[in-house]
């Protein structure tokens, strides 16, 4: 095994679901990166691979700025080091891009050895369009913001992937139904595990079922794209003065026309006429 660092996947549930490579490379570990040394020795257990001679570094959101250059610097020394999440594919909405980009800048060699993501598993279960699609991340906890993030991406022509926590799910179904009205919803939990489930539907019936059943686990919200239907309520010259306020003319109308499926010369003389006034 060559001595490097290795971002390694590990399952989102189902032990089983581990590659072979992934195995090798936790039971070669000389050193090993986790967000949490507990969840990582559970799963060194289940694999029946003994840790008592592997180091391990604590590596997290909150740390991982200090303590990427001591990971980086283990590797310098020869040691195989292999950096894992809680579960899933490291980076992705959790810990490690500090530490790539500091390889990337110092040309330490590494490796990535793929296998389960959540966004990936949601989206082939939700039956939404998987041709494009855009990851945004957790869904803010505040009411504004929350809102805010809905608004900014609605416009976009693509199916739109979120991580939520469940205690928050119905807040923000709540606010997804005003800002995406007649998209058609996807929530996605516990994937790979014994309650694995994939609702979709209108808003309206995604929320009953979850007043219904209050959720658990892990969720992935997932909005369909805008249809052309979206598009007639669209008030045109509000969304050029607001994005005209922050990008130049000919970026605003490029992206109107291309979000929108617009008339690019009328979006473009509203647009030059509204410059004028300011």
């Amino acid at each position: 095994m060559e001595k490097k660092l290795y971002i390694v996947a590990t399952p989102i549930g189902n032990i089983s679901d581990i590659s072979e490579r992934a195995k090798a490379l936790l039971y070669e570990a000389d050193v090993l990166a986790c967000e949490d040394t507990r969840v990582t020795k559970k799963l060194l257990s289940l694999l029946n691979i003994g840790f008592a001679n592997k180091k391990f570094i604590t590596l997290h959101d909150h740390n991982e700025q200090e303590k990427a250059q001591d990971v980086i610097d283990l590797v310098n020394q020869g040691l195989c080091v292999v950096q894992v999440s809680d579960a899933g594919s490291p980076l992705i909405s959790d810990p490690g891009y500090k530490l790539i980009k500091l390889c990337h800048e110092q040309n330490v060699p590494f490796a990535v050895v793929p296998g389960c993501c959540a966004i990936i598993c949601a989206l082939q279960m939700s039956g939404l369009p998987t041709n494009r699609f855009m990851f945004a991340g957790f869904i803010p906890n505040k009411d504004k913001t929350r809102e805010d993030l809905f608004k900014e991406l609605a416009p976009i022509n693509t199916t739109l992937v979120f991580y939520e926590t469940a205690p928050r799910l119905l807040k923000s179904l709540a606010v997804a139904k005003n800002v995406f009205a007649n998209r058609e919803f996807a929530v996605a939990r516990e994937i790979t595990k014994i309650y694995e489930e994939c609702k979709t539907g209108a808003a309206d019936q995604i929320i009953a079922h979850f007043e219904k059943n209050p959720p658990k686990g892990e969720i992935v919200f997932m909005v369909a794209p805008p249809s052309d239907n979206d598009n007639n309520d669209v008030d045109v010259e509000k969304l050029l003065r607001q994005k005209m306020e922050k990008s130049p003319l000919k970026t605003v109308v490029n992206e109107m026309v291309t979000n929108y499926k617009l008339n690019k010369n009328e979006v473009y003389k509203l647009a030059v006429k509204i410059k004028n006034e300011q």
